[in-house]
């Protein structure tokens, strides 16, 4: 674990990381670790919470994942190809990007298949929302297509 801490640059060598560990957690908002030993210390045992901004709204993934399963119309619910496009907009992209990535170049076609569904259920967004044929138009995650994400895996 520690050279795993070690190598994200959160911990020094040589066990003397605990200060780092507390300095950079308290930096980010995160709430304190929590550190547990047995009287004879047998075992050190630190619990690094989830900072609250990425801890997941499981109600709302609850809400929509039946929506999507029932408009994009397959059972298991998003398709690998909307999977890839949602990892990809994680930071804004370009629908020429978007496309290369989903392997698609016919963009009437790419939008109604692949891209429109996930824009109804209010995953992704566009960064110019008055100019949808922008030619610098780009798309991004919104706050419920991060969720999604962070939950696909447990949802198949």
């Amino acid at each position: 674990m520690g050279e795993f801490l070690k190598e994200l640059d959160l911990t020094e060598g040589r066990s003397t990381g605990v200060p780092k560990i507390l300095r950079v957690m308290k930096a980010n908002g995160s709430p304190a670790p929590v550190f547990e030993t047995d009287d004879e210390r047998s075992f050190f045992l630190i619990r690094l919470p989830v900072h609250q901004g990425f801890s997941v709204d499981k109600e709302a993934v609850a809400e929509v994942t039946p929506e999507v399963t029932e408009q994009v119309g397959t059972k298991q619910g998003i398709s690998k190809e909307q999977v890839d496009l949602l990892q990809c907009c994680v930071e804004e992209a370009p629908i020429t990007h978007l496309m290369k990535v989903t392997g698609r170049s016919n963009r009437t076609k790419f939008r109604a298949a692949v891209l429109n569904p996930l824009l109804d259920l209010g995953l992704i967004e566009m960064t110019q929302p008055d100019s949808p044929r922008s030619p610098t138009q780009k798309y991004r995650l919104t706050g419920l297509g991060k969720q999604v994400l962070a939950t696909k895996d447990t949802h198949q």
